[in-house]
């Protein structure tokens, strides 16, 4: 595993429309994932067994947690209980950096 990364370096997944991925680190217990929306980028709602904490870097999002939305813009952060139902709608271009206990193992896949 290296220990200091290149942005430049790692590749760039299309994830869905208007989302790109990048996994910028991880160990077994944590990984770290920039991901980046074009307006109107939806990251569907979903759930898995992984704590998540998510950091908006820019832009503005409708982030949904157990059916309760907020609108959440840059500085602003997001925490995912396990098994949390929960999604994003970008409202204005813009970055998460989302942290997850243990790594996602079926990013990687």
């Amino acid at each position: 595993m290296k220990t200091h990364i290149r942005s430049n370096e790692i590749p760039v997944e299309n994830v869905a429309p208007g989302m790109k991925r990048q996994i910028m680190g991880y160990q077994k217990g944590i990984m770290l994932v920039r991901v980046d929306f074009d307006k109107g980028g939806i990251g569907e709602v979903h759930r898995h067994p992984h704590q998540q904490i998510s950091y908006v870097v820019s832009g503005a999002f409708e982030v949904e947690i157990n059916g309760i939305k907020e609108i959440l813009i840059s500085g602003d952060c997001f925490v995912v209980p396990p098994d949390a139902l929960h999604g994003a709608v970008c409202l204005e271009a813009g970055t998460l950096i989302d942290t997850f206990s243990p790594m996602r193992e079926d990013f990687l896949e």
